[in-house]
């Protein structure tokens, strides 16, 4: 048996091969980011915004089930047959976008669009964690998110382009049968499994097995279930941006490209800004880097009642993409750090199934709060509730041990190198309390 190396460099190749695969997986949503809500009201003449959120719920409740599905599933049928079986259940998506005669084939398109991000997008997080080992996990999960939702906002730009230049229907979805063609390919004839990277890991883990990895992931767990609830808080608001920014902007009158290149410039910002947030969360307490990141995500929601000019979203834009990077890769990175390798994939997919989930419930709380109380209302209370899950961070939290660094100690020029124990000693008293 061949001996495998654990690590970024000694593994570039196939490294590489996963970010452009994960790059494929994120552009498959870019597709529908900024023109399906105005599909919706155009084509399908939905008003309710809880209709026309609809595909958003669908998408986040199938995704987060295939996510925890994947997680059981990885270690018994290996991580790349995930991958490809991710792949095959995207063929039909772009059809059932280009030909739908009514809006149940767009809801169905987007339950196989949550199988093919659930499974494929899983199966490429877990493999670059396995390749790396435990040093830069945070990196890794950094580039690895970085390439998918800078995918995300090219492809949202190029569909809300050609949607502006061509009409709605069909050529913006001619790009997902290239990004289905490429992906299934590629992860056919060049990804290899990682299985023995799993094994050489073990060798040298010390980490405890999880007595019970869903009631411990999901909160039981200090640091896990805390990085839980703020999963399920980011991808809340994300599914309230996703369906009712494009809409805001239209009701400001804003065109169609006008609107792409402000979606687009939020999942930029958050892909382009985790190439360095995920090596800050090697080197950092990875509790500062997610209660700043959730914080600065509130910040920016709420801010989105005020702005009027394409120059003002457009900075709102980018502060939620940098809040949104900050805590992207360290979410995963987290979770590697307090696993066992062998209860790594069902933790993750259960932290998935959680954040995932945000994706459904966002969008339904919004588009109820929204037809009753009007936009302005949901957006401020999802901004709240966001702020809320950075309090949750910042008392329960608690940093790693070893060598990470808080941030405020860096920032003044003192390196004190921070462990459970001696980092915050300020929160002690409110660790006690009702957590």
């Amino acid at each position: 048996m061949k001996q495998v190396k654990l690590g970024l460099r000694e593994n570039w190749k196939q490294f590489s091969l996963l970010v452009l695969i994960n790059a494929f997986v994120g552009g498959m949503v870019g597709l529908e980011r900024s023109i399906l809500p105005k599909l919706a009201e155009e084509e399908f003449a939905l008003a309710a915004k809880t209709a026309i959120l609809s595909f958003i719920i669908v998408f986040g409740v199938v995704k987060a089930l295939s996510n925890y599905f994947a997680g059981s599933l990885a270690n018994r049928m290996g991580r790349k047959n995930l991958l490809v079986i991710g792949w095959i259940m995207a063929i039909p998506i772009p059809f059932l976008l280009i030909y739908a005669p009514n809006w149940n084939w767009v809801i169905l398109a987007n339950v196989f669009l949550g199988i093919n991000q659930g499974l494929a997008w899983s199966s490429t997080v877990v493999m670059k964690i396995d390749l790396v080992g435990d040093k830069q996990r945070g990196l890794a999960m950094g580039i690895n998110e970085s390439a998918g939702y800078l995918a995300v906002a090219l492809f949202a730009f190029l569909s809300g382009y050609l949607a502006n230049q061509f009409g709605l229907r069909p050529y913006p979805f001619y790009l997902g049968i290239v990004l289905v063609i490429l992906g299934l390919l590629g992860s056919y004839f060049f990804i290899q499994d990682t299985r023995q990277h799993v094994i050489q890991e073990e060798q040298h883990n010390r980490i405890p097995r999880l007595k019970n990895i869903f009631l411990e992931t999901t909160w039981k767990n200090r640091n896990l279930g805390s990085v839980t609830q703020a999963g399920l808080i980011n991808n809340l608001n994300d599914g309230m941006v996703w369906g009712i920014l494009p809409i805001l902007l239209a009701s400001k009158n804003f065109r169609l490209q006008e609107i792409g290149l402000i979606t687009a410039i939020y999942p930029a910002i958050w892909g382009l800004g985790q190439l360095l947030t995920g090596k800050m969360s090697d080197k950092f307490c990875k509790k500062d880097m997610l209660f700043v990141g959730m914080l600065l995500q509130g910040i920016a929601l709420m801010l989105l009642i005020w702005a009027e000019t394409s120059f003002e979203f457009m900075g709102i834009s980018a502060l939620l993409g940098w809040g949104t990077a900050m805590v992207y890769p360290t979410f995963l990175a987290t979770l590697a750090e307090n696993t066992h390798p062998l209860d790594r994939a069902k933790s993750m997919g259960i932290f998935r199934l959680w954040r995932d989930l945000g994706y459904a419930i966002g969008a339904l709380m919004t588009g109820i709060l929204a037809d009753y109380f009007g936009i302005l209302f949901a957006i401020i209370f999802i901004g709240l509730l966001t702020c809320l899950s950075a309090i949750i961070i910042k008392i329960r939290m608690r940093c790693g041990e070893g060598d990470s660094v808080k941030i405020w100690d860096w920032i003044i020029g003192k390196e004190v190198k921070s462990t459970c124990t001696h980092s915050h000693l300020i929160v002690q008293p409110l660790e006690k309390l009702a957590f």
